[in-house]
């Protein structure tokens, strides 16, 4: 990021503004609202500056700016339409590693004003980092239309009960889940519907409820979907948000990782070929002390938990211990894959079923049922079919299938870097020899890839 978000408290500290235009005005009412102590210095003042000296208890200095003037202050911001002055302003202001602002010009910016959403005490804000201010006001219209004023309130009612929920509830964990039931339960909803008394109450008697004992977690076996960020359901990202701990694996993007709990603890188990960080057994003893220690833990698969996922066994383990868990699916490669590359899985005049195998090699073998796979008529799906793919190709014409059908293997798909390349079970080995491909990857065969230069509809690098 070109520059870190942070809120800097500005109470009662001294600002200063250069210039004293329209623009300027805006800026001053903005600090004013931080409780910032503004002088204005100008050589003319505007009538809008004006009109604020009293309300923002203004300070004003009749001049032009001189590196001298900076003394003391905080920040600086530079509003003038004089090229010189907003460059002298930023140039001293570095100098004397005071934060400095002039509008509309980033480049001689240390920081910049974002979008700002405001349910004082909680506040929100949007920056685009000065490439498009534009975009980054809709935006903040969007959040606005999302966040009701009375999350203000809701905060202050926090602040109230803070103290008193640190005393009774000593385990930091157990706190944090005692707020989450306050903010996103019927308290909430009290102070959302104007009746703060109840609120306040109920809030009490749930804290005098609370014992301050060691309880079992859970764990939530999460679907990530196949690579794009916004596949992923509504209950995933909640479940995320909330988990202390995250086992993911190895083809859960950094992208979707992102949307954990900034402060949750991430645990890395995933499975390479010929490259395993643990063993299978292993992840399900870890999920299952995890949870006996009292953690929340999101176990997050790429795809779906149940479609070669192995979730199954790990809620085996679960049960037999008698671990409280959820399932939340996710798109399954197969279907994410396909969509995004224009293959539909079935179609009345290609494919009237759809059959998902894994490729993977053992023992340098590949033990499917080829018979089955060969019939016309179909869609074969291949999951983990990279390595053993000639191997594939060879088998399916062996015991049937026309060396001529179509055949697709799609590289990360739904994601920027999806590539899609296409040929048939005779070409197809060798177009991949001298692709380079990086994983993960599926393989769709069947009549239905012909349809892929016709339905493309997602952005890629496809290669036939």
């Amino acid at each position: 990021m070109d520059y870190f978000p942070v809120f800097v408290k500005l109470k009662d500290q001294e600002c200063l503004v250069v210039g004293a235009g329209e623009i300027a005005a805006r800026k001053i009412e903005l600090l004013a609202r931080a409780n910032a102590k503004i002088t204005v210095l100008a050589e003319q003042f505007g009538p809008q500056v004006k009109s604020l000296q009293d309300s923002c208890q203004l300070t004003f200095i009749q001049k032009s700016f001189a590196a001298t003037d900076l003394g003391h202050y905080r920040l600086v911001v530079s509003a003038t339409n004089h090229k010189e002055t907003n460059i002298l302003v930023a140039k001293s202001a570095d100098e004397q590693n005071i934060l400095v602002n002039v509008v509309d010009n980033p480049e001689l910016c240390s920081f910049i004003f974002p979008a700002i959403i405001d349910r004082s005490p909680i506040i929100a804000a949007v920056s685009s980092g000065g490439a498009a201010p534009v975009l980054a006001r809709l935006l903040r219209a969007k959040i606005e239309s999302i966040i009701p004023p009375a999350y203000g309130q809701l905060a202050k009612l926090a602040e109230k009960f803070r103290a008193d929920v640190k005393l009774h509830i000593k385990l930091p964990a157990q706190r944090r889940i005692f707020w989450e039931s306050v903010f996103q339960g019927p308290i909430a909803e009290l102070i959302f519907a104007g009746n703060e008394p109840a609120a306040k109450e109920q809030l009490q008697q749930n804290l005098i409820k609370q014992k301050d004992t060691i309880k079992y977690g859970e764990v939530y076996l999460v679907g990530a979907g196949p690579g794009a960020p916004d596949l992923l359901t509504f209950r995933a990202l909640r479940l995320m948000q909330q988990a202390d701990v995250i086992v993911y694996d190895h083809l859960v993007s950094p992208e979707i990782l992102d949307l954990a709990r900034r402060d949750s603890e991430k645990i890395y188990v995933g499975k390479e070929r010929q490259k395993h960080t643990l063993a299978q057994d292993s992840i399900n003893t870890l999920l299952a002390d995890l949870a006996l220690a009292g953690k929340r833990v999101v176990r997050l698969k790429g795809g779906d938990p149940f479609i070669f996922g192995r979730g199954g066994e790990e809620i085996e383990t679960l049960m037999q211990q008698g671990i409280n868990f959820q399932v939340v699916p996710g798109i399954t490669a197969a279907s994410g894959c396909a969509t995004y590359a224009g293959i539909p899985l079935t179609h009345r005049d290609h494919a009237q079923s759809c059959t998902f195998v894994t490729g993977h090699l053992k023992n340098d073998s590949i033990n499917l049922n080829w018979t089955q796979l060969a019939v016309p008529n179909q869609t074969i799906v291949i999951y983990m079919g990279l390595v053993g793919l000639e191997k594939i190709c060879q088998s399916l014409i062996a015991h049937g299938s026309a060396s001529d059908l179509p055949i697709a293997l799609i590289q990360q798909g739904t994601t920027s870097h999806q590539r899609v390349i296409t040929g048939t079970l005779a070409t197809m080995p060798a177009i991949i020899a001298s692709s380079s491909i990086k994983p993960p990857t599926l393989i769709i065969i069947g009549t239905v890839v012909a349809l892929h230069d016709k339905l493309s509809w997602y952005h890629t690098q496809s290669i036939d």
